[in-house]
């Protein structure tokens, strides 16, 4: 089973690749945020619990996200291995998110970053911000601050990583094609 971190700032092109890793080695993507959404739509216990909490305010524990995640790898038995979008953000997210897969006879085979300067990354998401029209992408204060965030939250989860021998950053700067060929050789090695 292939499982699969993929993990950069906002602009880094996470989205575009982990299309590609989907089709090519077909994974299935646990993005937190969408299984989140799921789960209330669907009035799940943890759904039910996770919209009371969000409802009020309040960050998702970790424990209701493990076990989101637990119930889509339970969903999945017979999966090829999964693409990790938006979790573990902390290393405590990690360290729970090894101790599910090992109760699944499974782990995370390794976490891919894609790698882009600030002010590159700046400038991509202003450009995405008038295609797309959302705000978060139309404010360069915003974004330096939403970049900044994920430099200063992630710096311990790539020491995590990088302990295990899992860590792999790649050069989020090129053509689509040529980060997706980066991708995929560290992948079959």
């Amino acid at each position: 089973m292939l499982n699969l971190v993929l993990f950069g700032p906002p602009g880094a092109g996470k989205g575009t690749q982990s299309e590609k890793l989907i089709a090519k080695y077909q994974l299935v993507h646990l993005s937190t945020g969408d299984i989140l959404r799921g789960e209330i739509k669907n009035q799940t216990t943890l759904g039910l619990e996770a919209k009371k909490l969000m409802d009020a305010g309040v960050l998702v524990p970790d424990e209701v996200v493990i076990g989101m995640i637990g119930n889509k790898l339970e969903e999945n038995k017979n999966a090829k291995g999964f693409i990790f979008d938006g979790f573990p953000r902390t290393t405590a997210q990690a360290e729970a998110l090894d101790k599910l897969l090992a109760g699944k006879n499974t782990s995370v085979n390794m976490m891919l970053a894609l790698e882009v300067d600030n002010e590159e990354l700046t400038k991509r998401l202003l450009l995405r911000g008038k295609d797309s029209g959302r705000a978060d992408d139309s404010n360069e204060s915003i974004i330096r601050n939403r970049i900044n965030e994920y430099n200063n939250k992630t710096a311990p989860l790539k020491n995590y990583y990088t302990a295990q021998g899992k860590f792999h950053g790649v050069n989020g700067i090129g053509s689509i094609d040529d980060i997706f060929a980066a991708l995929c050789s560290l992948i079959d090695k």
